[in-house]
């Protein structure tokens, strides 16, 4: 039997597909290319926004279309939290949701069993705990991400992420340890810890960030440990320090901003002003060493004045991040910004998306810009060409390398020569 998985959104559901492709593999099951033909087709769904929504629509429909003998199963964010939407999918043959990844087999079974369309979207609760999800290795090889969190409790008034994901639970580290030596084990030398709202690691309980961290850079075989996605109020000067001792630790810090005027973060609900995010940049950069931050930028959120927007602006060229992700707001029903409506046209989003855009890749070809000349030492993990190689710096800046051997899984250093809108080119030193 063929399996074949397609999906959408952040880190943490590329993990939790990965767990659910080894969980069949154990089963028997060969695991292909959603461009193949297969058996099973599952899509695994993001929600953030309404377009994510679409997309998940358009390749249930279009599996189900290009493969109609073939079981199409939708699973992830989206059924979790509009189950009544999902079911509404008829081409699903199988809809189910986050919470029941691990019941992925079963599921199956039971439809090869009883010939019928199956429903088994089971909700978040409060005092859920964490569900296992270990993976012993990852379809990049070298970089592993790996799912310690999940779940938020900040109900930020633009999304719906709480709705879908439910509160924060957190892997034990014990489990953490365990899931760490497999995937050594089969050749991964550095591990992305990701999750939800992963700056809340260990909330409620004994141990925090730092304990993952440390966990991960004590097994001798893993040469990297970098975090996922964080939030601003979450790195506490004590865990900027202990991370600043762990030698094996990336200083990149993606760190969610969304806007850097205090009306508009008041508006969204976040849970920081553009003083204390400043402040926070300034304690990363003094504190690590060729320390990268990078950030996520909304633009047009729902009584966003010209000002406002160019408050933002200014203030995010004044960080200088080395990388923004940009995005024009979008109403997301069920969220409570939604119910407040969207003043700000969709055409007006598009220009400011654009001129943030523009703006700040002049920082990060700037920042490429100054690399020239310098050594930095790269991991390579995958060949983007013939002959050509591309890998990271321990701050994520992305190099690439010609090179007659094959390289990946190398860390080596090299000198930067040039670059292009998106890496740098490099070479090695004489």
């Amino acid at each position: 039997m063929k399996a074949a998985f397609y999906t959408l959104g952040c880190k943490v559901n590329q993990t939790e597909s990965e767990y659910m492709a080894q969980l069949l593999e154990k089963a028997g099951f060969e695991i292909v290319s959603p461009n193949e033909e297969a058996d099973y087709y599952i899509v695994n769904s993001c929600t953030v926004t309404a377009t994510a929504d679409q997309k998940t629509r358009q390749h249930v429909r279009k599996f189900k279309r290009k493969h109609p003998n073939s079981v199409v199963i939708l699973t992830g964010c989206m059924p979790q939290a509009f189950p009544v939407d999902a079911e509404n999918l008829t081409e699903a043959d199988i809809v189910t949701g986050n919470k029941n990844d691990g019941d992925i087999l079963n599921l199956i079974n039971r439809h090869n069993m009883e010939n019928n369309r199956i429903i088994a979207v089971n909700e978040h609760r409060n005092g859920d705990k964490f569900t296992d999800c270990s993976i012993s290795k990852f379809s990049e090889r070298i970089r592993a991400f790996v799912k310690i969190e999940d779940g938020c409790d900040r109900f930020c008034s633009y999304c719906i992420i709480p709705m879908s994901r439910g509160r924060v639970r957190s892997k034990t580290p014990d489990a953490l340890k365990t899931e760490i030596a497999a995937l050594a084990e089969n050749g991964i030398k550095e591990i992305v810890l990701v999750g939800i709202n992963l700056s809340a690691y260990g909330k409620n309980e004994h141990f925090n960030i730092v304990d993952a961290v440390k966990i991960c850079s004590e097994n001798e075989k893993i040469q990297r440990v970098r975090l996922g996605s964080l939030e601003p109020d979450h790195i506490t000067p004590e865990i900027v320090s202990e991370l600043s001792k762990i030698e094996k630790f990336c200083p990149q810090f993606h760190i969610s901003l969304q806007s850097g005027c205090n009306k508009t973060l008041k508006n969204m609900n976040r849970h920081y002003t553009a003083e204390e995010y400043r402040e926070l940049c300034r304690l990363l950069r003094s504190s690590f060493e060729n320390t990268s931050i990078t950030t996520d930028v909304m633009v047009g959120f729902n009584e966003e004045s010209e000002n406002d927007f160019y408050e933002s602006l200014r203030f995010v060229q004044e960080i200088g991040f080395e990388k923004v992700h940009v995005f024009p707001y979008s109403q997301r029903e069920g969220t409570s910004a939604s119910k407040k409506g969207d003043s700000v046209s969709k055409k007006e989003k598009e220009r400011r998306a654009e001129i943030m855009i523009n703006e700040t890749e002049k920082i990060r070809k700037e920042y490429f810009q100054s690399l020239i000349g310098k050594s930095v030492r790269v991991l390579f993990e995958n060949k983007a060409a013939e002959g050509i190689y591309q890998g990271y710096t321990k701050n994520y800046t992305p190099v690439r390398l010609e090179s007659d051997t094959d390289i990946i899984g190398l860390e080596t250093d090299t000198v930067i020569t040039g670059f292009s809108d998106e890496y740098c080119i490099s070479k090695l030193p004489i």
